[in-house]
């Protein structure tokens, strides 16, 4: 076959001496070298995830499959209205298997260690026989909506432990500590077969309220030398919680926490318990060095035979159930007012009239709800 040859784009003016010539391109899928050995780009298939149908959710779940439980929370936190029917179908579902862990709360400063204390507590746990489920809420950006979510890479050890799971997930700048779904991820949690559910707030201060609302022992994790026992005299927090434990108590701080654990003990007497029948109390603990990290659990162990005799227990958790009904009535009123089409089309134009001082705030709103009653 004779090969075809052309001359380049640029030449010298009397072409002498000039050798260079331009060979056709290799036409194919095939550049010379050995089939082995083939350069030719291809396109990049896409690869999907096969959609997932009720019944593959749900028995998924029930054998503990962390792949297809990661899947569902996904579902579940999910705003569109396709995956919001299908995961309340799998929640219901589901209801029948959930209820039977211990849920704790953990809150606290940032930088008191949290999610270290949260790994050893886990890795402890696991030690002991426990299926544990981690769910890390992580703060959510204010300008880009965006969250890091590195609990889980904080948590290297315990991430390997085939009976934990851990899930971090962002806020959404909810307030409380908590995100949206956190109820409903820790159900599911209970479905999967998860002894004890550990919920990591955002750790802002004295805000961790809501997350009261949904779990049986809640734990403020506090450090010294932070201002720490000041604000504790505040209260805010500390009236909810159902122990304080000083963490970071070894080396040349371990007499400084003990001091601030008698001092975080006076102050504990001096308010309402937060769980009837228990009185609250301040403990200390190594997270980094695995110390006093049993006694902690010991006394979590001790708080559910209590409140499980008084009933106490049981009374909380229908309390907590009913709140959330009505919780998820706000958020859902939420979602439709501001889907409603005509509300959509009349925000630009009000933003408009209420920056030029036409309107005020009061009207604009007052405007805005009597579209969405259909007035």
């Amino acid at each position: 076959m004779t090969k075809s040859y052309k001359k380049p784009e640029w030449v010298p003016e009397n072409g002498e001496g000039f050798t260079t010539r331009v060979m056709e391109g290799v036409v194919g899928g095939h550049d010379g070298m050995d089939q082995g050995h083939t350069r030719v780009k291809q396109k990049k298939a896409v690869i999907r995830k096969k959609a997932l149908s009720l019944d593959d959710y749900y028995q998924g779940i029930m054998d503990g499959n962390r792949t297809v439980i990661a899947r569902a929370i996904t579902l579940i936190e999910s705003n569109a209205q396709r995956h919001f029917d299908l995961g309340q179908e799998l929640m219901q579902k589901l209801l029948p298997h959930t209820g039977n862990s211990i849920r704790i709360g953990i809150t606290g400063v940032p930088g008191a260690g949290k999610s270290t204390f949260i790994e050893s507590l886990g890795l402890l746990l696991c030690e002991m026989g426990f299926k544990v489920a981690v769910l890390a809420v992580d703060p959510s950006s204010s300008i880009t909506k965006g969250s890091i979510l590195g609990d889980k890479t904080r948590m290297e050890k315990l991430s390997r432990e085939k009976n934990a799971f851990i899930r971090p997930s962002p806020s959404g700048g909810m307030l409380g500590g908590v995100t949206r779904k956190s109820r409903e991820t820790m159900l599911l949690c209970e479905a999967a077969g998860y002894d004890v559910i550990l919920i990591e707030t955002v750790g802002v201060g004295q805000n961790e309220v809501t997350v009261r609302s949904m779990v049986d022992f809640f734990l403020l994790v506090l450090i010294t030398g932070a201002g720490d026992e000041l604000q504790g005299m505040k209260k805010g927090v500390m009236e909810i919680c159902d122990a304080i434990l000083v963490n970071k108590a070894d080396g040349p701080n371990k007499i400084a926490a003990k001091v601030a654990k008698n001092e975080f003990d006076n102050m504990l007497h001096y308010l309402r318990p937060a769980t009837r029948g228990w009185t609250s109390k301040a403990l200390t603990c190594s997270a980094l060095k695995h110390q006093g990290i049993k006694e902690v659990w010991e006394m979590i162990e001790e708080f559910r035979k209590t409140t499980n005799e008084s009933g106490v227990f049981e009374e909380r958790r229908q309390s907590q159930m009913l709140e959330w009904v009505f919780s998820m009535v706000t958020d859902q009123l939420e979602y439709r007012f501001y889907n409603h089409d005509g509300v959509k089309r009349s925000i630009p134009k009000l933003k408009d009239e209420i920056i030029e001082g036409k309107i005020s705030a009061t009207k604009a709103a007052t405007l805005l709800l009597n579209i969405f009653d259909g007035r």
